[in-house]
């Protein structure tokens, strides 16, 4: 008698491919849709764990960097202020919504209403909240700025063969004007909450669907031949404003973003998917690769992320066409002033 499982493989069974093996022996569990030249240029963007990943790619690949740090800001400072974390200097963008509305941006489809926030003397960015921690000096600052920063957007989508994208989450705060996505909540970063004017919006699948086909779309539109790798954070949310206990908000968020992105791989065959979340976050790992707080991923466990990518994109050790490499030592996470507010009460 034949059948679809009669023969698929070990990688195809729980028990050979997961139950009766250490994690560390777990193989094939991501095998790629497409290759990745040793000399191709990727970007990256996303929550922050992304930033880990482009830690290991900037060392194997040409990661495109469109918004270095200015010559003589000190390297241990230079991710305080947004640079040498991703691909141009947008700081986390967290969700689908967000990096579509970039996008736009960038290519002159989109122009919020709100674009500078004043509070207490100082000016900032709703859209990059934290790339100066101090605010910026005055409205023109900010204005002039950000558009210099558009343009590094269009050039990184222009530039890069491969764009890496990891999605955080489904909350989003939106302007009640026009629907802007703002980096994070008004009143937590910076700026001053209104309830009359941020609205709160959990994305549904199609939401994602939509956001990312969107951005997929206007990136190719400039750059036909880009292919992208999505992934989803194993990040569980600092915090949540669905009403839901954290733990149940978590698992909402994180399954509709891999519910989208398993949609978005199947529909275009330039659209791969590797799993960070799972190998991070599934069932048999037994949390090993979190820290105490259980959130914080280990460095053993980005180690184990990034063996399972590396072995399907190897590139080639010493490939990064940066002399001196602004990456961190660990990573910048906006979502966690959440968490010092609360402990602040």
């Amino acid at each position: 008698m034949t059948h679809p499982y009669r023969d698929p493989g070990a990688r195809a069974f729980w028990r050979s491919a997961i139950a009766s093996l250490d994690p560390s022996a777990w193989r094939n569990v991501y095998r790629r849709k497409f290759d990745i030249p040793a000399g191709a240029s990727v970007a990256t963007a996303g929550s922050c764990f992304a930033q880990h990943l482009g830690r290991y790619l900037r060392a194997r690949f040409r990661l495109v960097d469109t918004e270095p740090a200015p010559p003589g800001l000190p390297r241990q400072v230079r991710p305080m202020f947004g640079y040498g974390l991703f691909s141009a200097r947008y700081g986390n963008v967290y969700s689908a919504a967000h990096l579509r509305q970039l996008a736009a941006e960038a290519l002159g489809a989109f122009t919020p209403a709100d674009r500078v926030w004043h509070h207490e003397g100082r000016y900032y960015d709703p859209y990059r909240q934290t790339i100066e921690p101090n605010g910026f000096g005055s409205a023109d600052e900010v204005r002039v700025l950000r558009d210099a920063h558009l343009q590094a957007v269009r050039e990184m989508l222009q530039a890069c063969d491969v764009f890496v994208f990891t999605l955080g989450m489904t909350e989003t705060w939106r302007s009640a004007v026009d629907g802007a996505v703002y980096q994070a909540c008004p009143g937590t970063a910076c700026g001053i909450f209104d309830a009359t004017r941020h609205l709160f919006q959990n994305c549904t699948v199609a939401d994602v669907r939509t956001d990312m086909s969107e951005f997929i779309r206007m990136a190719r539109d400039l750059n036909p031949a880009m292919k992208f790798i999505l992934t989803v954070s194993p990040v569980p949310l600092t915090a949540t404003a669905s009403g839901q206990h954290v733990l149940m908000a978590t698992m909402h968020s994180k399954s509709v973003l891999r519910a989208a992105c398993g949609e978005l791989e199947a529909a275009f065959d330039y659209v791969d998917y590797f799993p960070s979340y799972e190998l991070i976050a599934a069932p048999p790992v037994r949390a090993r690769f979190y820290d105490d707080n259980l959130r914080t991923v280990t460095t053993e466990g980005v180690e184990f992320v990034m063996a399972h990518f590396l072995e399907q994109h190897p590139g080639q050790e010493g490939e990064s066409s940066h002399e001196e490499s602004d990456e961190p030592t660990g990573v910048i996470c906006d979502e966690e002033g959440l968490a010092r507010l609360w402990e602040r009460q």
